[in-house]
């Protein structure tokens, strides 16, 4: 699969679900794990040649191109108990890899299951060796992921999560110019916040949402969806600029569950909603994640632009 956006942020104090489905795998290009050094130790020069191009905590000097499992999925690996410290809920794997080879007994990579961390597994690239097997998933184009709704998964809790990375795609696409929201979901997950970040004004960029099944409006900028197995962007055939999302948030955004309100004779059908009790609904409405937000900014060169840093600073 493509590497989950979700991996931008976490809920502090929260227990995550498995990041992955089961059968399923990424890599992670990043480097990940101890030993970890300060934006002022590792210096600009040396951040930016790592894709860094903004201070975000501290670095990673352990091993890029981790592979990435559900915890379900590892077998013939034990815990290695003196590395299995954590904050409070599971272990976080700041002690480094915590899972040993039943076999050879070698350190092989580093399970998370701590409150406020993603259930995953990341096995260091020098100890995984590909074996032949069955041929893998086939690549559902868009039209097979809309009608077997593939888009539509269990990570809907964590939408702040890439509603923040998509609008640091939008701060980004719109280079500093005002940027009006066309009416509908888009300006109510994001117009709040770009108001906020972006200058008001003439020459505003109109924002749209553009995509498989749904269509092309007029707009200079517009939503739209990353395929969830190749990491693929959709491309617009118009002359408006693509601005990323990920694809299970822009469906819901594009095609928001119908609910209907009408008395029914008989048994619930699919879809249908008591009104006693009253289906649960958030205390507040949703907000893009500062944390992701910043997450993607530092990763994005644009961010060294004075008039970008100044809001990067600024949230």
């Amino acid at each position: 699969m493509a590497l989950p956006i979700h991996l931008a942020g976490t809920h502090w104090e929260t227990l995550h679900p498995p990041l992955l489905e089961a059968g399923t795998y990424t890599v992670d290009p990043e480097p990940y794990g101890p030993p970890w050094r300060q934006w002022d130790e590792v210096g600009t020069r040396e951040a930016a040649e790592r894709g860094r191009f903004a201070p975000s905590g501290a670095l990673s000097d352990g091993s890029p191109d981790t592979v990435l499992l559900a915890p379900g999925d590892i077998r013939g690996t034990r815990l290695i108990l003196e590395r299995a410290g954590g904050y409070c809920m599971g272990i976080d794997g700041s002690d480094g890899p915590n899972l040993a080879c039943l076999g050879c007994d070698l350190p092989v990579g580093t399970r998370m299951d701590d409150c406020g961390c993603w259930q995953v597994v990341r096995l260091v690239p020098q100890a995984v060796v590909r074996l032949p097997s069955p041929p893998e998933r086939p690549v559902m184009d868009w039209a097979e992921l809309l009608a077997t709704g593939a888009l539509w998964h269990r990570l809907r809790a964590y939408w702040d999560i890439p509603a923040g990375v998509a609008l640091a795609q939008v701060v980004v696409a719109a280079g500093g110019a005002p940027v009006e929201v066309a009416p509908g979901p888009v300006s109510g997950l994001l117009g709040r916040a770009l108001g906020a970040l972006l200058p008001v004004g003439e020459g505003a960029k109109r924002l749209d949402l553009a995509g498989p099944g749904y269509g092309e409006p007029a707009a200079d900028l517009v939503l739209v969806p990353v395929h969830p197995q190749t990491g693929e962007v959709w491309r617009p055939r118009a002359g408006a600029v693509p601005v990323p999302m990920d694809a299970a948030l822009w469906a819901e955004l594009a095609f928001p569950p119908h609910r209907t309100r009408l008395p029914v004779v008989g048994g619930l059908p699919p879809g249908v909603e008591r009104d006693d009790p009253l289906p649960p609904h958030p205390l507040y409405p949703l907000q893009p994640s500062s944390e992701a937000f910043r997450y993607t900014l530092a990763r994005m060169p644009a961010v060294r632009e004075p008039w970008l840093r100044a809001i990067y600073d600024r949230v």
